[in-house]
Formats: C-alpha cells, structure tokens, sequence
C-alpha cells in the first residue's frame, strides 16, 4: 500500500510536545500510531505528550516496557501505549492480546513497531523519529489508507 508521506524537524522538545499536542486533538477512537527510531530519538517523550494533550493524568502515564500494553483513561479519548521492544515477532504478540485491542474504541499508540509491522492494521500513521543533533530531531510522518493520510495532512498543515 502507497502512503502519504512527509518530513518534519524539530529544535527542541518543546516542538516535539507541541507536534504531540496537534496529534492528540486529531486522535479519535480507531486510530493506530506507530513509532519506531533509535533509543533516546523522542518516541516516549511524543507519547507523553500526546496523552498529557489528551488529557490523561499524569500519574497514568509509564512506559510500558515490562507490561507490553499499558491503558489510559480519564482523557478526551481511551488509549492504549504499547511498547513493542521486548516482543520476538508476531505470534508472541498475539499470546499478549495486544491484537484484540486493535480497534477497540481506543487510539493505539505504538513504540517499536518495526519489531512486529504486522501489527499495525490497513489505516495507520507511522512516525520515524531520528537524532539530527543534540537537541535537534527529525520525524517522517507515513499515512497508510484514507485515515493515515488525513492525519498526514491535518498534522501538516500551516
């Protein structure tokens, strides 16, 4: 499947909470958000600021390293953080019923998806997050299906 893609560079982690806080009030119920990037390149910062934006308190709000799946609750929408690091492939993730949650009238929000792509669904937005220097990171935003490429779009645009 083509997706729609962009580019964006941020100088400092208040842009990337700022690029968190957009993507929060475009969320809704459905949505699956993949991250992948080296370790420190922003993914759980970006996933902190999302749920902060959304709403979440910030005492709900953990990597979910050990646990696989974490749920948030209290905020505008549920979500569900996953952090894929620790998962061999595809069958190990299904043991976990993280596929089940897939959907579910949650926005996921995904770290390490390359770790299993077979998980994201048909519609996704993927982010790739690298260093560009000490402070500096670059995000290449994919839009997968009608609902990637609109979060593509409205997370773009001026």
């Amino acid at each position: 499947m083509e997706a729609v893609k962009a580019s964006l560079r941020f100088s400092s982690p208040q842009q990337t909470r700022a690029f968190g806080a957009k993507l929060a009030s475009l969320l809704r119920p459905g949505d699956f958000v993949g991250l992948q990037g080296d370790l420190g390149a922003g993914k759980t910062l970006l996933v902190r600021s999302i749920a902060e934006a959304a709403g979440v308190p910030s005492e709900q709000i953990a990597s979910p390293t050990f646990a696989i799946v974490h749920p948030y609750t209290g905020g505008r929408i549920p979500l569900h953080h996953a952090d894929l690091y620790r998962i061999a492939d595809y069958d190990e993730l299904y043991a976990t019923g993280f596929l089940d949650l897939v959907g579910a009238g949650s926005a996921m929000l995904v770290e390490w998806i390359d770790n299993v792509p077979d998980a994201a669904p048909r519609e996704w937005l993927r982010i790739d997050l690298r260093h560009a220097g000490l402070r500096t990171r670059e995000m290449d935003l994919s839009g997968y299906g009608a609902r990637g490429a609109a979060l593509v779009a409205a997370l773009t645009a001026a």
